[in-house]
């Protein structure tokens, strides 16, 4: 390691000391040796071995000083090659032992990296969907990308660089001291002059670093809000695409502004460091001529204590920040615990039970639900926020009860904001209620097992969700061991057969980001597709056909009439003309359920849900008398000959 190592590495230990101060409990030290319990056989070698390389670097400055020692002072030709000899050894010795604890490091970091995301990637898949809700998808990533490597890196670097440091110190220290204890003392005084500027700079380079990384994350957020399908199409339609290019280049000149500062910075220093670094060696061979030429110092060791004075700052550099350095490494293991401690609200009992064969019935008894605040199922760091909001379980839901019967459908209409689609959430245990039951085949759901709960419930919400993945793997997540055929027959009853067939790479196809590549309705077809793929004996349909215009609704209807037929269906809906056909309508206004029947009973009751009905035909009826007059002015101004008024169909 020359001078000018030695700067950038005292640079680069000085930066990671400016992460913070912090003090960690027992309990924490003692959750990270059970992550580290199962690598501890690899960390034992890793750290001997880290040892003895350490030895061996300290072992060849002094053959180096025998060789000298040997050609001035007449010595043997034998004895000159035996100890060049040797010396080439160790260097072999040293590469291979760099080659095998480079392998142990390795192995360590990457499976810590392992069982750290797979652990906290399960956890997190058991939390709500509340935490969801209120958690930045990029906080969650950073900790299961940032955080962990962080973490990693107090095993993998800080603890070998540690051990390997006081080793190599001691050794150093000691060989110097029995050469010439006054030349070791004046390498000793000029420690400072490496230690303190390497913490100022330091602390300059972290804060350019941050800021620069602010900058960066900035630009990061601009680019995935931007260039997701709805964000390029909201700029495109608000017509700022220069405002938002004049934005993001101002972000990434001050990047750029940032990252010559840095570099300017680091090279001063750099460059001072090694100047120091050649004064104090030209002290060495001074001092140390000096000595010799009045017989108090061979000529060996002169060259022996310069060669060793490059391997004495760089570990008394890094341990003297050592402690803040373990300090900040083991910040990410908090980060990363601080995940971990999160308790879902949504346990498996250990005796849960399968839901009962045949049909199934569903039932709300007295249900009461409010939906958790943020302090229970979120982190402020993970909502970028600097104090969660403490707001929250006001009751929604107000002693709810209904049920459908095997293979019936039971259809919630109402206001937006009613409850109806915390009455769908409450089914499949996305949340559990606070009072009173939901059962399916008479079993309450919080008795059930997640699996069996998951195979005998299908929905299909609003948004038709899709993965950026192939039409064949999202309707593979229904069912992973489906054949061909039935994927093709899942497509032909959702009326999708024609449409994926004549797509290029057909079930290969990518259907994009959230499925943008496709249109509204085939969304919707697709996830009712991977629907009836699952086979589930009770469908939940959220609001399927909320946002498709006449013609996709049309198709979309037909695809759920086939996935409804002969299931329990449980039915959300604005437009009413979906739900005429249901067994039992629900009207649902404040959490409660104000009135139920049958569409025909409802309306000739004259309440709530005949005021609904009225206003939607209303403007259903207004609509078309647009589209009439609309057509009709184009036909007449064309030359035609005007139609006349045709009666407004109104589903």
């Amino acid at each position: 390691m020359d001078m000018e190592v030695t700067a950038w590495h005292s640079l680069h230990s000085s930066m990671n000391a400016q992460r913070g101060r912090r003090r960690f409990s027992r309990r924490t030290l003692r959750r990270i040796l059970d992550f580290a319990r199962p690598h501890r056989r690899f960390l034992v070698w890793f750290l001997v071995l880290s040892t003895v390389t350490a030895m061996l670097a300290v072992a060849t400055p002094l053959l180096a000083g025998r060789v000298v020692d040997a050609i001035v002072g007449g010595g043997s030709a034998t004895l000159v090659v035996e100890l060049s000899g040797l010396i080439a050894v160790i260097a072999l010795a040293e590469a291979g032992l760099g080659l095998l604890t480079r392998w142990l490091s390795a192995s360590i970091g990457e499976g810590l990296i392992l069982d750290l995301r797979t652990t906290v990637y399960d956890h997190v898949q058991r939390m709500p969907i509340a935490f969801f809700t209120r958690t930045r998808t990029g906080a969650l990533v950073s900790r299961l990308n940032n955080d962990v490597i962080g973490a990693q890196r107090a095993f993998s670097d800080t603890l070998s660089g540690v051990v390997s440091n006081i080793v190599t110190l001691l050794l150093t220290l000691g060989v110097m001291l029995s050469l010439s204890w006054q030349i070791t003392l004046i390498a000793l005084v000029l420690l400072p002059v490496f230690v303190l500027p390497a913490r100022r700079v330091g602390r300059r380079l972290a804060d350019l670093r941050r800021e620069g990384a602010d900058h960066n994350a900035a630009m990061g957020t601009q680019m995935t809000e931007r260039f997701s399908a709805p964000g390029a199409t909201l700029v495109k339609l608000m017509g700022r695409p220069a405002r938002e290019s004049a934005e993001f280049a101002a972000r990434a000149r001050r990047v750029r502004d940032i990252g010559v500062r840095s570099a300017m910075v680091q090279t001063y220093f750099v460059t001072a460091l090694t100047l120091v670094s050649a004064l104090a060696l030209a002290v060495v061979y001074g001092l140390g001529g000096f000595l010799a030429l009045r017989g108090q110092l061979e000529a060996g060791a002169i060259v022996s204590l310069a060669l060793l004075l490059t391997r004495l700052y760089a570990p008394l550099t890094a341990l003297s920040g050592a402690h803040i350095e373990v300090m900040s490494a083991l910040v990410s293991f908090e980060r990363v615990f601080e995940v971990l401690d999160l308790k879902p609200l949504i346990e498996e009992k250990p005796d849960a039970r399968e839901v009962p064969e045949g049909p199934v019935s569903v039932e709300f008894d007295s249900v009461r639900f409010g939906y958790p605040s943020a302090d229970k199922v979120s982190l402020a760091s993970l909502e970028e926020v600097a104090t969660l909001d403490t707001r929250g379980g006001e009751e929604v839901l107000h002693g709810l009860s209904f049920r459908a019967e095997p293979g019936q459908m039971v259809a919630l209409v109402g206001s937006s904001g009613a409850g109806k689609s915390t009455v769908a959430q409450l089914l499949p245990r996305l949340y559990d209620t606070d009072a009173g039951a939901v059962r399916l085949a008479g079993v309450d759901v919080r008795d059930l097992s997640a699996a069996s709960l998951r195979a005998t419930l299908g929905m299909v919400t609003q948004d038709g969700h899709l993965f950026h993945d192939s039409i064949r793997e999202n309707l593979l997540l229904a069912r992973p061991e489906a054949t061909e055929r039935e994927l093709w027959d899942a497509l032909g009853r959702a009326r999708l057969e024609e449409l994926v067939a004549t797509l290029p790479d057909g079930l290969d196809t990518v259907v994009g980001e959230r499925g943008y590549r496709l249109s509204g309705g085939e969304r919707q077809r697709l996830t009712i597709a991977r629907l009836l793929l699952a086979h589930p004996r009770v469908v939940i349909l959220d609001e399927a056909t909320a946002h498709l215009d006449n013609t996709s609704e049309a198709a979309v209807q037909e695809a759920l009439a086939e996935a409804l037929e002969g299931r329990t269906a449980l039915v959300i809906a604005h437009r009413l003309s979906t739900v005429r056909a249901a067994d039992q309508i629900l009207v649902v206004e404040g959490g409660r359920i104000v009135e139920r029947g049958t569409h025909e009973t409802l309306l000739a009751a004259d309440g709530r849900y005949a005021e609904l009905y009225r206003t939607q035909f209303t403007d259903s009826a207004a609509r078309a008398a647009a589209e009439e007059d609309a057509v009709r002015e184009a036909t007449v101004g064309d030359g035609g000959t005007d139609p006349g008024p045709e009666p407004a169909l109104v589903n």
